[in-house]
């Protein structure tokens, strides 16, 4: 029969091979920093402290977390499985510490309060976000949203999820990578893609094709070797903004999806591509543990509440 004694020292055993509060935040700040010092130097403590806790962290997790060299440190591939849920963790002592003051002595509903960090790529930053933070902050005067926008390129805004950077990221769904094991996601709409070219043009599709590297996911590349008319493209832009100025100045034509294409201008036409045409979907990735915080459901809603005004 196990005594009291002894589950209550396998307890106290388990329990200190947890990495603490502060351990999370000196090995997100040494990631984040590139190094021990500057670290040390951005939360406040002395080098040899911040070197203490990683051995430390390092030791309870039995493993290297860090390559130290005198160029810096960089996270190993066990720190880069640390870091992720380290600040996942801290992002979740910030909302309880939040909803607790959001809460007041009441015994209501959890009020959304405090930063909402968003990650999206640039046509839904700038096409699809707007109205829903308007709405949003309208209801929930509390919220502080904080918008980047990222590359849908690798890991994209999904990436940023799972390490910790985003509270809630607007994705790109349905590719060949999925979404990162445990995180959530839900669809809000199909984005049809067109053909753009300069208005009045006889024959667009003799024109060059101009393109950038986030347009070609996995979702088009079958219909696109398909198409036999269009040729490789002949000048790469930086982003899908770029593309459709260089349309609206005649230099070629373009394929791109229906949210770069909100508020085109009227030098340009658009062109439907016919039923098999390519769509991609776009939706909204998370984690478990935020989708359950007031601030991402309220989110949520919204996003599933308001489409782009075409």
């Amino acid at each position: 029969m196990t005594t009291r004694e002894e589950v209550g020292s396998v307890a106290g055993s388990a329990l200190q091979d947890l990495l603490t509060p502060q351990e999370l935040r000196i090995l997100v700040a040494v990631a984040d920093a590139g190094g021990f010092s500057p670290a040390g130097a951005a939360l406040g403590i002395t080098q040899s402290a911040v070197s203490h806790a990683v051995r430390a962290a390092e030791a309870k997790l039995g493993a290297v977390l860090f390559d130290r060299g005198r160029s810096g440190a960089r996270p190993t591939p066990a720190g880069e499985r640390a870091v992720g849920p380290a600040r996942r963790i801290l992002r979740l002592y910030e909302l309880l510490a939040a909803e607790v003051r959001g809460s007041g002595q009441g015994s209501g509903p959890r009020t959304a309060v405090g930063p909402l960090r968003i990650a999206a790529f640039r046509s839904a930053a700038l096409h699809l976000l707007p109205a829903v933070l308007e709405r949003l902050t309208a209801r929930h005067p509390g919220i502080r949203p904080e918008v980047r926008v990222v590359r849908e390129l690798g890991a994209g805004t999904a990436g940023e999820v799972q390490a910790g950077r985003a509270d809630l990221g607007i994705a790109t769904l349905g590719g060949s990578d999925g979404v990162p094991a445990g995180l959530l996601s839900g669809l809000l709409l199909e984005e049809p893609y067109a053909l753009v070219h300069p208005a009045g043009h006889a024959d667009p599709k003799s024109l060059p094709l101009l393109d950038w590297d986030e347009n070609c996911g996995s979702y088009t590349r079958a219909w696109w070797r398909a198409q036999d008319w269009i040729p490789r493209a002949t000048v790469k832009a930086e982003d899908d903004g770029m593309v459709l100025t260089m349309v609206q100045r005649g230099l070629g034509m373009a394929i791109m999806p229906a949210l770069s294409l909100t508020e085109a201008p009227d030098t340009v036409r658009i062109a439907d591509l016919g039923p098999d045409r390519p769509t991609r979907s776009i939706g909204y990735v998370t984690t478990r543990e935020l989708a359950a915080t007031p601030a991402v459901q309220a989110l949520i809603r919204e996003l599933r509440a308001t489409r782009p005004t075409p």
